[in-house]
């Protein structure tokens, strides 16, 4: 079995001024001790480091070289698989464009969504509904409330 976590889980786990920061933290820790593969798709990665270094976004920003130690921190364990775009990826892409109105917010969001669909991957962990619209996905909101 495999999974893979949206930015938002990410930049809560990092942001300390966050409400969903304790629940994100925990939840990473219980994800990275875990023997399935956890997936991260280098668009993930790389809004994780655009947002949490960023001071307009956030009240304390991490440092660069910090967030680059929590992204070093995640890859290197032995179950992390990290995902980019293969053969075929523009038209995984167009599919799922065609199948959901893709334009604003959502172009990032289809992004990923074809990125786990190119590799397989069904289970993402997010905050943002928005992934619904994308049928072969089992959202999982880490957040909510039982």
């Amino acid at each position: 079995m495999s999974f893979a976590v949206d930015v938002n889980v990410l930049l809560y786990a990092s942001d300390t001024g966050s409400p969903y920061a304790a629940r994100a933290g925990d939840f990473l820790a219980e994800r990275t001790s875990s023997r399935e593969v956890f997936c991260l798709a280098w668009p993930t990665i790389l809004s994780y480091l655009r947002v949490v270094t960023h001071p307009a976004i956030l009240a304390n920003p991490l440092s660069p070289e910090r967030a680059m130690d929590n992204v070093e921190a995640l890859v290197r364990l032995p179950h992390v698989r990290l995902l980019s775009e293969e053969d075929g990826f523009w038209d995984i892409y167009r599919e799922l464009a065609r199948a959901v109105p893709v334009r604003g917010n959502l172009v990032p969001d289809a992004h990923l969504a074809a990125l786990l669909r190119q590799h397989g991957i069904r289970t993402l962990y997010t905050n943002d509904s928005d992934f619904r619209k994308f049928s072969f996905l089992d959202v999982r909101n880490p957040f909510a409330t039982a």
